[in-house]
């Protein structure tokens, strides 16, 4: 997969602000067919930060039933991922990408 493209931009959550004071771990959406591999090479070519680990998921969709057995869909599937940086490694910042 094209590197350049893996990052499509972070989640903002109380949670995931909580993660990233507590335990430098920032959480991020990514492209649905990007791996761990994929993921750990962009940060570091694009963004210079050193990732320690990485856990990636999938969202479901999240559907709202209306009606007699009607189903609308509030919200598409994507993939998010947990980075976990160093602790010599300076904050990630999404918007300060090096091409």
């Amino acid at each position: 997969m094209e590197l350049s493209q893996v990052v499509i931009g972070p989640i903002v959550t109380e949670k995931a602000e909580r993660m990233k004071g507590l335990c430098r771990t920032f959480t991020i959406r990514v492209a649905p067919k990007s791996t761990k591999v994929d993921i750990r090479n962009a940060l570091t070519k694009y963004y210079d930060v050193e990732v320690t680990s990485v856990r990636t998921m999938r969202m479901p969709t999240k559907t709202r039933a209306v009606g007699r057995g009607k189903v609308i869909t509030k919200r598409k599937p994507f993939k998010k991922v947990m980075v976990t940086l160093s602790q010599k490694s300076k904050p990630l910042d999404i918007a300060s990408f090096k091409a």
